[in-house]
């Protein structure tokens, strides 16, 4: 027998749970919904941190958490503060009894962790905490000292020093409105700068929970949560060495689902799939006994022997969500993501504030993803668009539109096979890779690409479609392989200035000089023994690369041995957000590209990466075919190269993507 709850901001707990007689709060009915049953909420602000207790049996016997229909409910990690004192100007203080806290005071909680690069360590300030001052709903910036909320200064908001890489606020006033927080034994004392705002004609809100949506046991499976606004998180840091904690999120389980909801304003991380307790506790950060390189490494097997296997750790679907205003990441995580499926969110606005900066800082981050998909998601607005960071594989990052991003993509010490189809890459700077294995197919690619070898981390790569570890490997570079994409640069530029290492190439030179086969490598190899070299234990000579009918246009270079490139000047594409918050795309497309024909690619034309030696598949075997385009329209066995299966010559103007029914 299954049970549909219902919970109203009107209800009480001690009700019957009825539409008549709900519940007051969504954790009450967390703690006795089970396997079939379904929780209905209403509208109004619902001021708690869910922990469901209980597990879905299956993906048709699942709890479900819903938005009511045509309603709007809200889950807020967050406290409205009404009693402001008048200091003086602007600034203003209030007393906050740490009651309001519990045991979880996040205006004394540091932001610490491995890969954390601190701002206030460079400029010699207090440390960042994870708590926030929100006026309207937009959060304010901490300050280490009460003299900085008496006399702000303006904030950077166009190149970080700390960090080298652009820093877009694009309401640089906003910049001034600031906090400064002091906890004492019985009682948190916050300053706030509100730059002529007067608290009470505003709401003003601190944040007080670590999570709004996150169970604190792991494998509670088959659970969906669908329709709320879930905001003001006060998230720690999420390292792949760490407890991963999100916004939201399913702590090492299985089978969840995140759809049609609005995530924002989280301290670090929005939706998290990742690590649980126990595997890891920053550890590189805390002793520094080894590499940090070598405390992921231990995590891996230690996952391994904490059940990171398909069935029982992964296989989410999040989508439909608008995930924005997060500091470290919008979705992220290690293991617990693999076999899970991201598609049609609207991301944007991650990593922007630059209160502290790190190297897990992404609108999507993931280490480990095995046999994902990662389809038709709008980001834009972010430090760094979708990073893969370690053990890339049997992934597809496919019809995703990319915009105003300081990078696109990086995939970073990965063996493939990976595969990268259809997007629309419309950043200044498109590719950093890392890595080795890729396939890149029939997409548009606008900006630059960085090659770069890894010679210093041997990472872990696994037998298909499992999380068994096969086998570790430097990155040498190379064994990619460019087919059927369109090279088009903005504006023909030949240098992007504050784009990370910003040699790169416009097209792919800048992989000339590289082998075009395995006998060439071979060869290679064979000399440098030769030569007194150490043969197969040397990763230094670069791999071969698969290369063939790429279009460039505008300043972009072919590889030296692509015989077949077609050079077709005028190909220019601009991407614009409509108010409806579809994207649209004009292109302009040149004679010679709209008359040009190329064979459609499956599987059989990419071969195996040399190293992991698994087909370029999809995830249960079977072989692919790149016979869709971008848009969803069939592509003939000869087609037009890029992401658009028909194009005409001249200017055409195409939706890119749009919200789908159902989503917010």
């Amino acid at each position: 027998m299954t049970f549909e709850y219902h919970v109203s901001t009107q209800g009480v707990d001690a009700g019957m749970g009825s539409l008549d007689h709900p519940f007051a709060t969504i954790g009450f009915a967390a703690g006795i919904a089970r396997a079939g049953d379904t929780v209905i909420v209403h509208d109004g602000i619902y001021r708690e941190q869910v922990n469901p207790q209980y597990s879905g049996l299956s993906d048709i016997e699942r709890i479900t958490y819903k938005a009511a229909d045509g309603e709007h409910p809200v889950i807020s990690g967050s406290e409205e503060i009404v009693e402001w004192e008048h200091v003086e100007g602007s600034v203003w203080k209030a007393v906050v009894d740490n009651s309001l806290f519990g045991n979880f005071n996040p205006f004394e909680r540091e932001i610490f962790g491995d890969w954390l690069t601190r701002p206030d360590i460079h400029k010699n300030e207090a440390p960042k905490h994870l708590g926030d001052v929100y006026l309207d709903g937009r959060s304010l910036f901490e300050v280490s000292k009460l003299n900085s909320v008496m006399n702000p200064v303006q904030r950077h908001t166009d190149i970080d020093d700390a960090i080298g890489i652009e820093c877009s606020i694009e309401d640089s006033e906003w910049t001034t409105r600031v906090w400064f927080a002091r906890v004492n034994e019985q009682t948190t004392e916050i300053w706030a700068n509100f730059a002529g705002a007067t608290p009470s004609e505003h709401t003003i809100e601190i944040s007080v929970r670590e999570c709004c949506f996150f169970p604190e046991r792991t494998h509670i499976n088959y659970i969906t949560v669908e329709g709320f606004e879930l905001r003001n998180a006060a998230t720690p840091w999420a390292p792949p060495t760490a407890e991963q904690r999100g916004l939201i999120g399913p702590n090492w389980s299985t089978g969840w689902v995140i759809q049609n909801n609005q995530i924002h304003d989280s301290k670090c991380s929005g939706i998290c799939l990742g690590m649980p307790y126990g595997l890891g506790d920053n550890d590189w950060y805390r002793h520094d006994r080894k590499t940090g390189y070598q405390y992921q490494l231990e995590a891996v097997f230690k996952g391994l022997r904490h059940g990171w296997e398909k069935g029982v750790v992964g296989s989410h679907l999040v989508s439909n969500n608008e995930v924005y205003n997060c500091g470290q990441s919008a979705i992220n995580g290690h293991m617990g993501c693999a076999f899970s499926t991201i598609e049609h969110n609207h991301v944007h606005h991650i990593g922007l504030k630059r209160e502290y900066f790190g190297w897990e800082v992404a609108g999507i981050k993931f280490h480990a993803a095995l046999d994902m998909s990662i389809r038709d998601n709008y980001v834009h607005d972010c430090s760094l668009a979708l990073w893969l960071d370690w053990q890339a594989q049997g992934i597809r990052i496919s019809g995703n539109v990319f915009n105003k991003n300081v990078r696109d993509l990086m995939i970073e010490v990965s063996h493939g096979p990976y595969i990268v189809d259809n997007n629309i890459f419309g950043s200044d700077f498109t590719f950093q890779n890392f890595s080795q294995g890729g396939a890149f197919i029939n997409n548009l690619i606008c900006g630059k690409l960085d090659l770069i070898p890894v010679l210093d981390r041997s990472t872990p790569y696994h037998f298909a479609h499992t999380t068994d570890v096969a086998g570790s490997a430097f990155v040498s570079g190379g064994d990619d392989r460019w087919m059927n994409n369109i090279f088009a640069p903005a504006n023909g530029l030949a240098d992007i200035p504050n784009a990370p290492n910003a040699g790169g190439s416009l097209g792919l030179s800048a992989y000339d000089g590289y082998p075009a086969s395995l006998v060439e490598y071979s060869c290679n190899i064979v000399n440098e023994r030769e030569s007194g070299g150490q043969g197969g234990g040397d990763p230094r000579p670069v791999q071969p690369v698969y290369v063939h009918s790429n279009v460039y246009s505008s300043g972009a270079n072919a590889w030296n041995r692509e015989g077949d490139a077609l050079d077709a000047n005028g190909v220019a594409a601009h991407l614009e957000e409509q108010k409806d918050g579809s994207v649209v795309m004009t292109l302009s497309v040149p004679e010679e590209l709209s008359s040009h024909v190329v064979d459609r690619i499956s599987t059989s034309d990419l071969g195996t990466p040399r190293i992991v030696e698994a087909e370029y598949e999809n995830p249960d075997g079977s072989p692919l075919i790149f016979d869709k385009d971008i848009c969803g329209e069939e592509r003939e066995q000869r087609a037009v190269p890029g992401p658009f299966a028909n194009l005409k010559a001249g200017e055409q103007r195409m939706m890119v993507w749009a919200w789908t029914q159902g989503a917010l």
